[in-house]
């Protein structure tokens, strides 16, 4: 990652990474359960790690334009998924890589991607 071992560059990502984790900390099973009931059409991994979904669209169209509205959302958040497409087929992952698991983010943008594919 570093060519040149830049300490004041290192300082700044661990600066980076320990604000985020602090921000957006890993949710505990009973938060997990809590918040799993307004997005029932995600599921949810074995070690609790990460809400995967797959959506399906009419075209390719559609599910480009999808993944075009849900890109603007993950920026605001400053949180971005991992997906895949294939036609009209949109398969998504998250997870807070930062904080090890599952967090509000992940959540807050699951609510939203579904509130998008509803309006497409």
């Amino acid at each position: 990652m570093y060519d040149v071992v830049d300490t004041r560059q290192v300082e700044r990502d661990l600066i980076k990474h320990t604000e985020t984790t602090m921000k957006h900390p890993k949710l505990d099973s009973t938060a997990i359960s809590e918040k799993l009931a307004a997005v029932s059409s995600w599921e949810i991994d074995a070690g609790e790690t990460a809400l995967t979904r797959q959506f399906k669209f009419k075209d390719f169209s559609e599910a480009f334009g999808f993944m075009a509205r849900a890109a603007l959302v993950a920026e605001k958040l400053d949180h971005h998924p991992e997906w895949k497409n294939v036609y009209r087929t949109v398969d998504v992952r998250l997870t807070t890589h930062d904080s090890g698991g599952l967090t509000g983010l992940d959540f807050d943008l699951a609510i939203a991607m579904d509130k998008i594919a509803g309006a497409a």
